[in-house]
């Protein structure tokens, strides 16, 4: 399902800004002699309320930090923590049914497509640098579809509770339409060509 465009002066959705945290970590075991780190989101943090913005505002730079988390054990002191700051979160009226089936997953959550980045190394290794944000489960199947990277951390319960205000206000679900019974259904054969039904008897038995 493609968002539609319009002029941005006409255009005004709902929106939030988060921060996008990523970890790149040690690999252990068998695969480490073939790659020594990986990436994995850390978090999404929510930096503004939810508002209402025009499409076309521009974000800021996403250019990343490096940031030390809180809470740190010795056992994550060979990781890194990579903040990219300022993306936008939009919701789009005609992707509803995308907010609607993440609510009702069991844990809400944001999705954060992202790609290693053959132009930023770190330590002669490309990073990962987060591509978009969404709150639409179709938004992250479309992109697990075409083999991109795809990760996911639950939604606080104030981003829920702003989404499901979103969906109970624009969700329309499709009636359901009555199913057809077994017996009304045309028979076929193996390769699905009609089959004729004779009530015609042809026997050999003895004539009476």
């Amino acid at each position: 399902m493609e968002k539609a465009h319009t002029p941005a002066a006409t255009v005004q959705r709902p929106a939030i800004e988060v921060d996008v945290v990523m970890r790149r970590e040690p690999v252990i075991g068998p695969m480490s002699r073939w790659q020594s780190f990986q990436w994995v989101l850390a978090d999404v943090m929510v930096r503004s309320e939810p508002e209402q913005t025009t499409a076309a505002d521009p974000d800021e730079s996403h250019e990343p930090e490096r940031v030390e988390p809180v809470g740190e054990t010795p056992a994550d002191e060979a990781a890194t923590h990579w903040l990219f700051p300022r993306f936008r979160v939009e919701l789009f009226r005609d992707d509803a049914e995308g907010y609607f089936l993440n609510l009702n997953s069991p844990s809400p959550c944001f999705w954060v497509f992202w790609r290693a980045d053959e132009a930023r190394l770190l330590d002669g290794e490309p990073m990962a640098v987060p591509q978009i944000v969404t709150l639409s489960y179709h938004d992250a199947g479309r992109w697990l579809d075409a083999q991109e990277r795809v990760d996911q951390v639950p939604a606080p319960e104030e981003v829920v509770d702003w989404l499901r205000g979103f969906v109970d206000s624009t969700y329309q679900p499709e009636p359901k339409r009555r199913k057809r019974p077994e017996s009304f259904k045309p028979l076929t054969d193996r390769f699905g060509q009609p089959v004729r039904i004779s009530t015609e008897k042809h026997g050999t038995g003895p004539k009476t």
